[in-house]
């Protein structure tokens, strides 16, 4: 049998136990995931305790409250705390999600809070988004049209503006593609179920005239067809989405145009 030994500083350690130095009279604790590209040492899991009775509702709000009152030096991103940004995408409780919509409540026991999976950290619970975004621009994520510019806006019918709910809505989040064990082991080829959602918004809006030609760049083993539908994605997305019925209507399309 095979046997893989994983790198040196890999290793997840037992961390830092914080707690707040009044008396606490609802008592919730939270295990951090920790890491420092500075210091060369191995990723921790520090332990926060805070009391309820002065937190707000929300994952994020007790992020929040570390770092104002316990660590200054936890790391995460974070925005518009009312999900629409996508900024505090994270692994919370086993589940990707978003922290600023994630009820404390929900969370039975103690919180493990880890980056989204799989992507290269840049510090405690910040993921590099990188390779993402650059997919992201390969699906030139823009109306095209040949049409000349109407003097007002582009008219759409409601038929036709029905079929982009659903996808507009996509914040880019990545919970969907780092649930995803396709883009997991194929994310520089396999763009991955949030950039093949976007990709179908446009490709289904009736003001695009480059349909065909986005299907062109889509018809790849591994640009599109890496997807094989464990409906991972549908389950991570914190808006409620589908990405993976996007990704079957994609190669439907292309297959009903041979």
């Amino acid at each position: 049998m095979v046997e893989f030994k994983l790198p040196k500083n890999s290793k997840v350690k037992i961390g830092n136990k914080y707690t707040e130095s009044k008396e606490i009279k609802k008592s919730k604790i939270l295990s951090v995931y920790r890491w420092n590209p500075d210091n060369n040492k191995n990723p921790q899991l520090d332990q926060y305790e805070i009391d309820l009775e002065n937190c707000g509702p929300m994952v994020l709000d007790a992020l929040i409250k570390i770092k104002n009152e316990l660590d200054s030096t936890l790391t995460f991103r974070r925005s518009c705390r009312e999900g629409v940004c996508g900024s505090c995408a994270m692994n919370i409780d086993g589940t990707n999600t978003l922290a600023c919509t994630k009820p404390i409540e929900e969370v039975k026991g103690k919180i493990k809070v880890y980056p989204l999976p799989h992507m290269k950290v840049i510090k405690d619970l910040v993921p590099d988004m990188t390779n993402l975004y650059a997919q992201y621009a390969t699906i030139e994520p823009w109306m095209q049209t040949s049409s000349p510019s109407p003097t007002k806006e582009r008219k759409q019918s409601k038929e036709s503006r029905e079929k982009l709910d659903g996808l507009w809505e996509c914040i880019l989040c990545a919970c969907c593609s780092t649930s995803c064990p396709s883009y997991w082991w194929n994310s520089d080829r396999y763009l991955g179920p949030a950039v093949l959602l976007q990709a179908y918004r446009w490709i289904v809006d009736s003001r695009d005239d480059n349909t065909g030609e986005r299907l062109d760049a889509l018809e790849d083993p591994f640009r599109l067809y890496r997807c094989h539908t464990i409906m991972n994605c549908t389950s991570a997305c914190p808006k409620g989405l589908n990405p993976a019925k996007a990704i079957a209507e994609t190669k439907k399309l292309i297959q009903e145009r041979r």
